[in-house]
Order: structure tokens, then C-alpha cells, then sequence
């Protein structure tokens, strides 16, 4: 049985997994965390999800509860996940992380990875990391002769703008296309742009209601286009990719992996 802790249990995706996690025989939700200011802390996670009593209050920190868990599970913002981070690494436990805009942060998640195991991914759904596999055979079979567009839409209480999933995208894109994401990436456009500049890929953010999240890959050429679309409809998928990979971390002592490892796909 592995002991797992939910960061930001207070969250859409904290309460998701805490209401998920009971289908996992393996897997016992032994700790969950929010922010000190946050009015569930001292409440049992359970009664607060339409649970059953776990028997634990939501703690105010990580270090109070650092011993009780051997897997992290953080969806939180980024100041705090690289502070989680921290503390797991000086108590040696294992952390999944889906929080989003740690892509510039990487280099502090694989220093961490030398001494735990992470386990990263700015989209832990099975499809959307299906969707990157795809793309990466896209793009090096269509090759510079297409233009890229990337089009994501979320709900309006998303901080983060384009999405971790959105740039994760064109990432794959722009590596295999042999390019570098950081010089070919158009952020928006407005006023008068001008032609499109050959080998850029552009990014289009939407903020609505309550999406939960679409993402769309457009490869656009002389007389046809290619739309590589995914649409989440409920977040359980992204629950369910978080505990598997709580599961599949186990199994490893350090290093930094994606979900593309745990579902087996590299």
C-alpha cells in the first residue's frame, strides 16, 4: 500500500483525486495540505468530499505531515510546489507534480530529481499524452512547408496563460521540426503584424466560463490544414493519470520522468 499526500487538496484537482483515490486498492490518501489561510485546514478531507472520515485534519504545512506519506501529489502554484519539492527532497519522498507554469522551472526540478523521484507533466491525462506522441510524427512528416497554430481554451479562473499542455505542445513541435520553442514562438497578435513570419508557431489563449480545457494543434499548408484536437470533458481524467503515476513512481528511487514514462510510450 502506498501512502500518498494531496497538495492543494482545497483545489478542482485536489478534491478530484481525494474523490478518486479510494478505486486505487494500492493507494491511501494519509495527509492532504493547504495554505494556512485556507478554511478547511484542521477539517477532515473526507466529510468535506462527500467521503467517509480518512481519520487526519488538513494540515497548514508540509513539514507536519512530511512523515506520513511516501508519495506527493502537488497541484498548486509554483512558489509552493518548488518549496514541496524542497522539503521532499531533504525527507527523501517521491512527488508528482501537475502544477502549471514550472516549464522555466525545470532546472530546479532536475536538480531536485538527482537525490527523489519527480514525476513532471503539465498534462496528466492518457489522451492528451497520446495526442504529443502524435504530434511529434506529425510534425517531422509535414516539415517546415506548414504552418503551426496552437489554440488552447480554459476556464476563467485559470492564472496562467498559454497553458503548460499549450507549450508543451510546441515544444514537441518546434523540437521536431529542429527548432527552438523560445525564438520561434508569436505570443498573440494584434494591430498591423504584417506578413506571418516563416518557421514561427503562434499561440491563441481563450478564458471562459467553465472549460476545462481544449486543445487544438493547427498545421496549415498550401490548399489543406491538419487539426490535432484534444477535449477534456471531466477531470477525472487528469485524477486518474496523477494516482497512476503515484503508483508508477514507486518504482523508482531518483530521477525526473513525464507521463509518457509511466504510460509506458517512450
Amino acid at each position: 500500500m502506498t501512502r500518498i499526500g494531496i497538495a492543494g487538496a482545497g483545489g478542482r484537482m485536489g478534491r478530484m483525486i481525494i474523490s478518486r483515490v479510494m478505486d486505487y486498492s494500492d493507494l491511501e490518501l494519509t495527509a492532504a495540505i493547504e495554505h494556512k489561510n485556507s478554511p478547511i485546514v484542521g477539517l477532515d478531507p473526507g466529510p468535506l468530499n462527500g467521503l467517509p472520515e480518512f481519520g487526519f485534519a488538513v494540515s497548514p504545512s508540509i513539514e507536519n505531515v512530511i512523515e506520513n506519506f511516501e508519495v506527493l501529489i502537488d497541484f498548486t502554484n509554483v512558489e509552493t510546489t518548488l518549496e514541496n519539492v524542497a522539503v521532499c527532497r531533504a525527507a527523501n519522498k517521491r512527488a508528482v507534480i501537475g502544477t502549471t507554469g514550472l516549464s522555466d522551472k525545470l532546472d530546479l526540478l532536475e536538480e531536485a530529481s538527482l537525490d527523489i523521484a519527480l514525476m513532471f507533466a503539465p498534462n496528466m491525462s492518457i489522451g492528451v499524452n497520446i495526442c504529443f506522441q502524435v504530434l511529434d510524427v506529425v510534425a517531422r512528416a509535414l516539415g517546415d512547408e506548414y504552418d503551426v497554430e496552437i489554440i488552447e481554451s480554459h476556464h476563467r479562473d485559470k492564472i496562467d496563460a498559454p497553458s503548460g499542455t499549450a507549450l508543451k505542445m510546441g515544444e514537441i513541435i518546434a523540437n521536431a521540426l529542429g527548432r527552438q520553442l523560445t525564438d520561434c514562438a508569436i505570443y498573440g497578435r494584434q494591430g498591423v503584424t504584417g506578413p506571418r513570419k516563416s518557421k514561427t508557431i503562434g499561440f491563441e489563449t481563450i478564458r471562459a466560463g467553465d472549460i476545462i480545457g481544449e486543445h487544438t494543434a493547427l498545421f496549415a499548408g498550401a490548399g489543406e490544414r491538419i487539426e490535432i484536437t484534444h477535449r477534456a470533458s471531466d477531470r477525472a481524467n487528469f485524477a486518474n493519470g496523477a494516482l497512476r503515476a503515484a503508483e508508477w513512481l514507486m518504482r523508482k528511487e531518483k530521477g525526473l520522468f513525464d507521463m509518457v514514462d509511466v504510460l509506458g510510450l517512450r
